[in-house]
C-alpha cells in the first residue's frame, strides 16, 4: 500500500513555486503536503494530494515537467528513537533510501515519506515491525 507522490521539477528562479501552486489551486486540486528540494539551478517540489494524476496533467498542460512515483507512507512513532528504527530497519535490509520528508496528515505519530529502491520489502519490513504505513485511501 503506497501513497502516489508527484514530483515537479521547477527552474531555481523567483517565483516558480508561486506559479505551480496558483495552477494547482485553480485546478481545484487540495495539497496535503510538499517538500521542495533545490540545487543551484533546479529544484524539485514533491507532492502529495488525493487526486496526483489530475494534478499532473494540470501542470503538464501548463508546461511543466512533472512525474508520479510511490512513495511509503509511515506513522512513526510518537516516541525517542522511533525514525532511527524505521529508517535502520531498512537499512539493515540493504534498502536505499532517496529521501525522507514529512507529512501534513493529521493523526497520531508523526507521518513521513519514504522512497527507496525498493517500496515493495521496505514497506513489509515496516509492517512486520508493527508500524503503520498508509496508502492513498487514507488521504480521504
Amino acid at each position: 500500500m503506497f501513497v502516489k507522490q508527484l514530483s515537479v521539477f521547477l527552474e531555481n528562479t523567483e517565483g516558480r513555486l508561486d506559479e505551480v501552486l496558483k495552477i494547482l489551486a485553480q485546478g481545484g486540486i487540495d495539497l496535503l503536503s510538499a517538500s521542495l528540494a533545490d540545487t543551484m539551478e533546479y529544484g524539485v517540489l514533491r507532492l502529495i494530494s488525493k487526486e496526483p494524476e489530475k494534478a499532473k496533467q494540470i501542470l503538464k498542460d501548463a508546461g511543466f515537467a512533472a512525474r508520479i512515483d510511490d512513495v511509503i507512507a509511515v506513522v512513526v512513532p510518537d516516541a525517542v528513537g522511533s525514525l532511527a528504527k524505521v529508517i535502520g530497519m531498512i537499512n539493515a535490509a540493504d534498502i536505499n533510501i532517496s529521501y525522507i520528508y514529512g507529512l501534513s496528515l493529521d493523526g497520531e505519530g508523526a507521518p513521513i515519506a519514504i522512497k527507496t529502491n525498493d517500496n515493495e520489502r521496505a514497506e513489509k519490513l515496516i509492517n512486520a515491525a508493527g508500524v503503520k504505513t498508509l496508502g492513498m485511501e487514507d488521504l480521504q
